[in-house]
């Protein structure tokens, strides 16, 4: 089992839409960013990059190229989860937590849950987001900005050790170690 850890963090502009987990939440700023600054995503992202040893969100989709200006978030997390899957790692499961002092977000976390659990091809219940204040502290508390953090677990699907019928170890290939 690999574990990873992601951070990200978005300034609160006017103009712009607030778009967390996929979802956009009524507000009266947005985060500004060079694609639709879903800090959520973002740091779940650099959670499932860091447990694969990939990098990070900035290695693969870098703000400095056009491509990504205004891109959906959900479409870089399906694009992360494609390389996990083509390096051959599982999601065991994702906690995040939003911080933000306004607006409330329970009301739109099943959603989120739901969209990136959709898009990861994994389950419900292997994601866990939760939202908190900084009951009026620094930056997120006086609503200049929010910030994500999200841990994730996942497990390989190749152990490079034994294969799939291999009468030495007795092995079948799975990722549970059977021998």
């Amino acid at each position: 089992m690999r574990v990873g850890m992601g951070y990200d963090v978005h300034k609160l502009v006017e103009g712009r839409k607030l778009i967390l987990g996929g979802v956009e939440i009524p507000h009266t700023k947005g985060l500004l960013g060079h694609s639709d600054a879903d800090v959520l995503v973002h740091a779940i992202m650099d959670a499932l990059l860091g447990a694969a040893a990939l990098g990070d969100i900035g290695t693969h989709f870098p703000d400095t190229d056009e491509a990504y200006a205004g891109i959906s978030s959900m479409t870089l997390l399906e694009r992360t989860g494609e390389l996990l899957a083509r390096e051959n790692y599982a999601i065991e499961n994702i906690d995040a937590t939003i911080i933000a002092q306004q607006p409330k977000l329970r009301p739109f976390i099943t959603q989120m849950e739901e969209n990136i659990a959709r898009v990861l091809s994994i389950e419900k219940g292997q994601i866990n987001i939760k939202a908190t204040t900084e009951e009026g502290l620094g930056f997120t508390g006086n609503g200049q900005g929010m910030a994500a953090q999200a841990v994730c677990a996942l497990i390989s699907l190749y152990d490079g050790s034994f294969v799939a019928g291999d009468p030495e170890t007795g092995g079948c290939g799975c990722c549970h170690g059977c021998r």
